[in-house]
């Protein structure tokens, strides 16, 4: 939306940024199967610009699973107006926390599935 423009009228980073952060612990939550926190994000590359008008999509990919953290491997992708093939706009490694009811880090419960990486 408009409202979510930089100086240059392109979509703000910082708004991109927090939408994937919005889905990577929708997914870290599914799976420690618990509440997270972001503790880190690292290796984010900003490729293209996203445009007002531009359809968002996030892709998570899980990295690693320790014994309380889980990273992330989160993809923007976006498809433009009058356009087919859907863009790679932005990606990075988001590492979230298990936390408890206390907000203090917890182990990750497995049930002894194996998680591929």
């Amino acid at each position: 939306m408009p409202a979510d423009t930089n100086a240059n009228g392109d979509i703000f980073g910082g708004w991109l940024l927090s939408q994937m952060d919005l889905g990577g612990g929708v997914f870290a939550g599914k799976v420690a199967r618990s509440r997270t926190v972001t503790v880190a994000i690292e290796a984010m590359n900003f490729r293209k610009a996203v445009y007002v008008g531009d359809l968002v999509s996030v892709h998570a990919n899980l990295v690693r699973v320790g014994r309380t953290s889980i990273t992330v491997h989160l993809e923007a992708w976006v498809l433009r107006r009058r356009e087919q093939q859907s863009i790679l706009v932005t990606d990075g490694n988001f590492t979230y926390v298990s936390i408890d009811e206390q907000g203090h880090p917890q182990p990750i419960q497995r049930d002894g599935a194996t998680i591929s990486t």
